[in-house]
């Protein structure tokens, strides 16, 4: 890998690494479905004049459709659901379940046939990492409600299934109209739902710079540098952020929001990276790479 190459995957390891704790921070004083409203047209308004500056839109015209359930799976959904279970998860906690979300692309991937069928190695994978999921929930979680779960799952899910959504039926469309395209659709679905959700005063500070910062640097921007890795070490190597996003949020939670990590947070979340390597490797001949988390 360049020198180039290696500064955009340590860029994009970190900018998707931060997302957990801003959201933590925003959903305090912001609905989810506010949060969502904000991130998305602030990000939308970056990237739709560069995207029809590029004559990226009008190709998306005739598969609106799969754009539509593209936005709904993979932003719409898993953003509304993150930033609710963030209300009773901390961020670190909530970014090591979603290390999860490779493994259940391999199980999607087998089952619709993108992929090889699952064999011994990855099926032993699949089992360490659902070993790692369940100490991350046995030993940390106690009594803990399982709504939260339930929506960190949903939400690992979305991310697994969006990317094959993408591959499948958008894969020849520009990417990037894509992405600013489909923000849109989620601000405009957002909009009535955040206006009668809008809090009675103004936000802390801390809360309306998380907003931000979710858009510009962790939306906008981060879709950017992820397009410019691919092109520069191709997708295999780029999908290898969604093995180190995690460990940047747990890291993150703990120094800059002390959160507490327990020894089942460790075990756990080497249990599911080991599992993820396993379960997501090629049979034989060399198949799509587990697609990259981002919250």
């Amino acid at each position: 890998m360049t020198r180039r190459g290696w500064l955009l995957f340590a860029s994009l390891c970190v900018i998707w690494g931060i997302p957990y704790l801003l959201i933590r921070v925003a959903v305090r004083e912001l609905s989810p479905a506010t949060l969502v409203f904000g991130r998305t047209s602030i990000a939308a308004l970056l990237l739709l004049p560069i995207a029809a500056s590029r004559g990226e839109l009008r190709p998306l015209l005739a598969r609106w459709r799969p754009l539509l359930a593209f936005a709904a799976i993979e932003i719409a959904l898993p953003w509304l659901l993150l930033g609710s279970a963030e209300r009773r998860l901390t961020s670190s906690l909530t970014g090591l379940l979603l290390a999860a979300v490779p493994l259940i692309g391999a199980v999607v991937a087998g089952a619709s046939g993108d992929d090889d069928r699952i064999g011994g190695r990855r099926l032993a994978g699949l089992l360490l990492g659902l070993g790692g999921v369940s100490a991350l929930v046995g030993l940390d979680l106690g009594g803990m409600s399982v709504l939260p779960l339930a929506e960190v799952g949903m939400t690992a899910v979305c991310y697994a299934v969006g990317p094959i959504v993408l591959s499948r039926w958008l894969s020849h469309l520009p990417r990037l109209g894509v992405i600013a395209a489909s923000l849109t659709l989620c601000a405009l679905a957002y909009a009535p739902v955040a206006a009668f959700q809008l809090p009675s005063s103004l936000p802390a500070g801390r809360v309306l710079a998380s907003v931000v910062t979710l858009a510009v640097v962790c939306t906008a921007i981060a879709f950017i540098v992820f397009f410019a890795l691919i092109a520069a070490v191709g997708p295999a190597r780029a999908t290898v952020i969604t093995y180190v996003n995690p460990a940047i949020a747990a890291l993150l939670g703990v120094t800059v929001l002390s959160e507490p990590f327990t020894a089942g947070m460790g075990l756990g979340f080497a249990l599911v990276l080991a599992g993820s390597f396993l379960a997501t490797a090629p049979n034989a001949a060399p198949a799509r790479a587990p697609a990259a988390a981002e919250p």
